[in-house]
């Protein structure tokens, strides 16, 4: 039985402004992985803590999330910084996240980049390779999140991180694999439909097709649906009974297989 992970970027509330929370707690039941907002793009200790408790509740895998330090662009504008700097916003949001589910009970499984800087280690080999040395930092066992045929992929190899590809349930892509930009028009899929159409694809043929037509090809360890979206909570719940409708099983990446 071929097996998929299906992971949620989630804990990107902040301070007072917590309206995501209850819809992390819709979401979690039907996910197999959380990426937890480490308090750079989003999200703060208190909901930090009681995003992980609720992963923990679920029997859900946790990962960290780590992002730009820029709350009031929620990670998703470009920064000029040095591969040192990537490294070390890695070591310290995975560090801090580490703690937090030490003191629940559980552990760090995975390093998603969030944003902005997930777009910039996907073409920039030297922020990627800041970005695996961070994880490798952080601790063993730790999976690093990637795009399919990126500098993240390459960086992980190099340092001989276990990484796993991820494609995306919601997101246009561009026809060298990259994700569209959000600036652009038809960056974000909202027809739960055709999300679920290109999901199944991506997981059981290896392709996508491009925002412009043209057949991309990709590897499916992981499939992101993303928790600010409106209307993540019925992505979930469709994909998931897609995906088991078609054979496919959903569970957390093992090192392993990967």
């Amino acid at each position: 039985m071929k097996t998929v992970d299906l992971n949620c970027d989630l804990g990107e509330s902040f301070g007072a402004y917590t309206s995501l929370m209850e819809m992390d707690r819709l979401i979690l039941p039907h996910i197999s992985s959380a990426n937890v907002a480490c308090g750079f793009h989003a999200g703060d200790p208190s909901v930090m803590r009681k995003t992980v408790e609720a992963a923990l509740e679920n029997g859900t895998a946790i990962g960290a999330h780590p992002g730009l330090p820029d709350l009031q662009g929620f990670g998703r504008r470009m920064m000029k910084i040095s591969a040192e700097e990537a490294e070390n916003y890695v070591i310290y949001q995975t560090g801090a996240l580490q703690a937090i589910a030490a003191a629940c009970g559980g552990n760090v499984r995975h390093v998603k980049p969030h944003g902005a800087l997930y777009n910039m280690a996907a073409k920039d080999t030297d922020i990627a390779e800041g970005i695996a040395r961070g994880i490798k930092s952080a601790g063993s066992n730790i999976l690093f999140v990637c795009l399919f045929g990126s500098c993240m992929v390459q960086a992980a190899q190099k340092y001989g991180i276990p990484y796993a590809c991820e494609v995306f349930a919601d997101r246009a892509y561009n026809d060298n694999g990259t994700l569209v930009p959000r600036t652009q028009s038809g960056s974000v899929i909202t027809d739960e439909k055709e999300a679920v159409r290109r999901t199944l694809r991506m997981v059981l043929d290896g392709e996508v097709t491009s925002i412009t037509g043209k057949t991309v090809s990709v590897r499916a360890d992981t499939i992101c649906v993303h928790g600010d979206n409106p209307k993540a909570v019925e992505f979930v719940r469709q994909i998931r009974a897609e995906l088991e409708k078609n054979g496919v099983q959903i569970a957390p990446p093992d090192i392993r297989n990967l």
